[in-house]
C-alpha cells in the first residue's frame, strides 16, 4: 500500500517539474502602434485608407493589420514575431505609392527604412524628413514619418521594363 502511494507522489512531482516551465513562459501578444503619416512640405497629417505594412524584411504586404482612425492617424497591430517593420501608403485610388522621406535625400531610388518594433514600443520613432524642413516628435508606441508624392521621373520608372 505504501509503495503505490510513493510511486504516485514521485510521478506527481516529476510531472510538476516538467510542466512548471511551460506555465512560466510568458505568452506573447500582438503589439499596437499608432502611425501618423505627414506631408513633407507642410507637416500636416495625410489620412490614408491603404497602408502597406511589411515585417522582418519579408516581401509579403499586410494591409489588413492597420486601421484608419478619425483623426487621420492609424493603428497598426503587429503579430508577436514582428521584429522590424516598414509602413508605406498609396494615393490616387491605390495605384501610386508615396515616397517615404526617411532615407537620405541623395539616394536614387530612396532606400527602404526599417524600424525595430522594440524601439517603436519603448521610445517611439519620429523619422527624419529628407524631403523638407518640417520636423515631428513621437511618443512611446508611435511611428511618425514624412512622405511625398512621386515626381514624373519616378512615375515613369514604374512603366519602363
Amino acid at each position: 500500500m505504501v509503495r503505490p502511494v510513493l510511486r504516485f507522489i514521485l510521478i506527481a512531482i516529476c510531472a510538476a517539474a516538467v510542466c512548471a516551465p511551460m506555465h512560466a513562459q510568458k505568452k506573447q501578444t500582438a503589439t499596437s502602434i499608432t502611425v501618423r503619416m505627414l506631408d513633407s512640405r507642410n507637416g500636416r497629417v495625410i489620412p490614408s485608407n491603404t497602408f502597406l505594412v511589411r515585417i522582418n524584411h519579408q516581401p509579403i504586404i499586410h494591409s489588413d493589420w492597420i486601421t484608419s482612425n478619425e483623426d487621420g492617424s492609424a493603428t497598426l497591430t503587429l503579430p508577436p514575431e514582428a521584429r522590424d517593420v516598414i509602413v508605406q501608403a498609396t494615393y490616387d485610388s491605390s495605384t501610386q505609392i508615396y515616397i517615404n522621406c526617411d532615407s537620405l535625400r541623395k539616394k536614387e531610388p530612396p532606400a527602404d527604412q526599417w524600424y525595430a518594433v522594440s524601439d517603436l514600443v519603448k521610445f517611439g520613432v519620429a523619422a527624419a524628413n529628407g524631403c523638407g524642413k518640417h520636423r515631428a516628435s513621437a511618443l512611446a508606441g508611435e511611428l511618425v514619418f514624412f512622405v511625398r508624392k512621386q515626381n514624373w521621373k519616378e512615375e515613369m520608372q514604374d512603366y519602363l521594363p
